[in-house]
């Protein structure tokens, strides 16, 4: 006879360590010391969804599917097991159908006979769905809490909420929200596979209106979260009777509803609902499920709160951004352009909680004299609204400082001196004026598309990147001067910013852009790249399609360095025409028979270039205005004759003797130039002369006889102006060949 407690050979069998763990309602996983899988049960198979699939010896732990984010912390239970100790948390797992699980594990370390640990043992179940419901909750909340903390987006926020709790808390979920007095569907998420047919539940975007008596509108009116246990009991209205049938057909169990309230404020309804469609081990919710559910729909309020707040700060931050830059580029002859804008990502460090990352980063395009054009890049130091208003005020004085068609060097010193007048007033105790100017780097390029010549001045600014024939390469420049602001006291602007010139080959593109298109936030691995390793990653990717459209090159310099970038971000690409544009040039003597000669030439080149005839009519005649007024102020304007005296006997006369002055004297020698430019809507005249004045306006008497050509040219072309040149002037009009 056996005694009590012994076992037939058969019961030992069962009773194997193999055998109980088939049997066990809960994962096994065993790992060696490097973390390579070495055994699961097939629990732990169902429980982390890789059904079918045996481990193997080279597979690592993380690929149970727990989640990138939570790679860091399985590798810190490794080394605490590792050296003895027992660790017991929670991971999130996503299974290979896609849906998210919460699973809390423990974790010991594996001893053999010789007591050194050779591996993990890892014991894991389903959060809330085991006897220690109370031990996990607390736990579960804090991973609910930090998922929904790393979003800002209200759509990011309900759609992280929708995966957390489906399918491990509910078959279906459905978040609506208040706008105005309407209720609306944000989320309708079910199981795997599954969706709602036509008719039947609202879908995402309609309006709910739930009956009086409905246990959803029971929620709303009290504030408190509701539980259907058993759907079987229930006699609550339906809200039509598509949904009523279809929770027959699926045959629905138990639901929970719990209102999003915070600060007082209701924001809108989470729904939470089992069915027939999964098997599961129980089908009904409790008073638990509810209490927890509402815990959980508290955290989910105050995050869709925040993201909706950030999202409104967000709008009027990038508004105002957006409303400071171009509205519209201008159509510009022989010059192809695209701009992109982009604002960083959020930023949750530096101090400063949560800011929305819009700054001073600009570009701008300004339509110039003769069809020349500015082209601007620039960046404030600093981040938010007093970054974005400084380069609103930048901008706009950057404008009107261009209109004069000073040279860059020029325009950039004026620059920097407002600059220093636009910063903030500030004093220290003494009343000592300690105001900081701003610090900003720009660049500042003038383009002639008839003859490609390029000429700028930099002002700290990252060089523009030069594509062409396959090659991208940073643009030559050979003085960078300092950032607007910095400049030391006592050393003037003009020794500071250099003007340089260069020629772009016909078809080549310039790639203008702010430092946040190179730098990105670290990586994973902390490592923070280079400027020297992004830019190069640049180039290359841009090489490869330097003949692109210029919205494609915008387009791919935007995601060609990988990484989240750190900044906000402008980029302008230019490209130039790979076809010579319409332009005649003549130089003729500043004489009053010459006037004629100049409108015949104008009238040739306008008959070849098919220019309308009234246009091309009118053209002339502002041509002899404009000629007429070079000639007659050349003929007054010669240089003041210098008596020599000297004293003693008469010196010997030498032609060899260069006299200084006495070329001066000649006054037949002057000349003018003519230069006509055809564009794709205009053509503009160019006179250029010797004579430094610029001209202005008169306003003639009623019997003059003169005095009336300027005010000609200002009635009856589109634009008018003049300008400095290192010889002289040029006064410049455009006359528009279509529409009026």
């Amino acid at each position: 006879m056996k005694r009590w407690g012994d076992l037939s050979q058969e019961a030992a069998d069962h009773l194997a360590a193999g055998s109980v763990l088939d049997h066990a309602e809960m994962a096994v996983v065993v790992t060696d010391r490097f973390s390579n899988l070495l055994y699961w049960n097939p629990f732990a198979e169902k429980l982390f969804g890789r059904q079918g699939k045996s481990p193997s010896r080279d597979t690592s732990v993380l690929s149970l599917g727990i989640m990138e984010k939570d790679h860091p912390l399985a590798i810190e239970l490794a080394k605490h097991v590792l050296k003895g100790g027992v660790w017991e948390g929670t991971f999130d797992v996503r299974r290979s159908d896609g849906t998210i699980v919460y699973v809390r594990a423990q974790a010991v370390p594996l001893r053999p006979t010789s007591g050194a640990v050779t591996g993990i043992v890892i014991m894991a179940r389903e959060a809330l769905r085991s006897n220690e419901r109370e031990k996990d909750r607390f736990g579960l909340l804090e991973r609910i809490g930090e998922r929904l903390a790393g979003s800002l987006y209200v759509e990011e926020t309900l759609k992280r909420v929708a995966e957390m709790l489906v399918p491990q808390f509910a078959d279906h979920c459905f978040i609506e929200l208040m706008e105005g007095d309407r209720l609306v569907r944000r989320v309708s998420q079910h199981v795997q596979g599954w969706t709602p047919p036509s008719g039947t539940w609202k879908p995402v975007g309609a309006e709910i209106r739930y009956p009086s008596g409905h246990y959803a509108d029971t929620a709303l009116r009290r504030q408190e979260t509701i539980l259907v246990e058993d759907f079987a009991t229930n006699r609550s209205p339906s809200p039509h009777d598509g949904s009523a049938r279809l929770c027959g057909e699926i045959g629905m169990t138990s639901a929970i509803v719990a209102p999003l309230l915070v600060r007082g404020e209701t924001l809108g309804l989470m729904y939470l609902g089992l069915s027939n469609l999964t098997d599961r081990r129980s089908p009904h919710y409790d008073a638990f499920d509810r209490d927890f559910v509402g815990a959980i729909a508290t955290r989910v309020a105050l995050a869709i709160d925040n993201a909706l707040l950030f999202e409104e700060e967000r709008h009027t931050a990038e508004s105002f951004q957006k409303y400071l830059l171009p509205r519209a580029l201008p159509q510009l002859d022989g010059l192809d352009i695209a701009v992109r804008y982009y604002p960083a990502a959020p930023l949750a460090s530096h101090g400063q909680g949560i800011q929305t990352q819009v700054g001073g980063d600009w570009y701008d395009v300004i339509p110039l004299s003769a069809g020349r054009v500015g082209i601007v890049i620039g960046d404030v130091e600093g981040r938010g609204a007093k970054a974005a208003a400084i380069m609103g005020q930048l901008r706009a004085a950057l404008r009107a400082f261009a209109q004069d068609d000073k040279s860059p060097a020029d325009i950039l010193a004026r620059l920097d001196e407002w600059t220093r007048i636009i910063a903030t007033p500030e004093q220290d105790d003494n009343g000592t004026d300690v105001s900081v100017p701003p610090i900003v780097t720009c660049q500042y390029l003038v383009y002639d598309a008839w003859s490609r010549q390029l000429s700028f001045a930099n002002a700290g600014h990252a060089a523009p990147l030069l594509l062409v024939d396959g090659q991208c390469v940073e643009l030559d420049i050979e003085e960078v001067g300092q950032p607007l602001g910095v400049r030391a006291k006592g050393l003037h602007a003009d020794l500071v910013y250099k003007e340089e010139t260069r020629t772009l080959p016909p078809g080549a593109a310039l790639l203008l852009y702010t430092d946040g298109l190179v730098d990105r936030r670290p990586g994973r691995d902390g490592r923070m790249p280079t400027e020297a390793e992004t830019l190069g990653v640049l180039c290359e990717k841009l090489a490869k399609m330097s003949g692109a459209e210029v919205e494609r090159i915008a387009d791919a310099a935007t995601v060609a360095v990988p990484g989240e970038i750190d900044d906000d971000m402008a980029i302008l690409v230019v490209r130039s025409s790979d076809v010579d544009l319409d332009v005649e040039s003549r130089t003729f003597p500043a004489q009053p028979i010459m006037v004629g000669e100049a409108r015949r030439m104008a009238a040739e080149a306008f008959a070849s270039w098919n220019v309308p005839e009234e246009r091309a009519e009118l053209a002339c005649l502002l041509v002899s205005e404009v000629v007429t007024n070079v000639v007659l102020h050349a003929a007054t304007a010669g240089v003041p004759r210098r008596e020599l005296v000297v004293e003693g006997p008469p010196l010997p006369f030498e032609e060899s003797w260069d006299m200084p002055g006495f070329e001066d004297e000649v006054i037949g020698d002057k000349e003018f130039t003519l230069r006509l430019r055809r564009g794709e809507e205009a053509v503009w005249v160019e006179v250029f002369d010797q004579d430094l004045r610029l001209p202005r306006i008169r306003s003639a008497g009623e019997n003059d006889e003169g005095g009336r050509g300027l005010y000609l040219v200002d009635q009856l072309a589109r634009r008018w102006g003049s300008r400095p040149t290192r010889e002289g002037k040029a006064v410049w009009f455009e006359i528009p060949t279509r529409g009026r």
